[in-house]
């Protein structure tokens, strides 16, 4: 069994077990690994501390809504940018 120390003290709640299959392929769980057998049990899912629970659409908006503040701004508008403003083009 795999362990993940995740804070200062060692508890129930920040010690995970990890996959010692080196993961789930194409959603396929192996049997006698430990974490795979945990989810096979019903443990939730980790969700990973990087990726968002946005969905595309809800970033989209998100994105446009980014671009019209920066568009009506003081900046933008008083040439604060530069001589090209490339706000949102990433």
């Amino acid at each position: 069994m795999h362990l993940c120390y995740d804070g200062p003290m060692m508890t129930s709640q920040n010690i995970k077990i990890r996959h010692s299959c080196g993961g789930p392929v194409f959603g396929q769980l192996t049997p006698g690994c430990s974490r795979c057998d945990e989810l096979a049990a019903g443990a939730p899912a980790r969700q990973q501390p990087w990726r968002s629970r946005e969905t595309r659409a809800q970033a989209d908006a998100r994105m446009c809504r980014e671009i019209e503040a920066h568009f009506a701004s003081w900046r933008h508008r008083s040439g604060g940018c530069g001589p090209c403003c490339t706000f949102g083009e990433w």
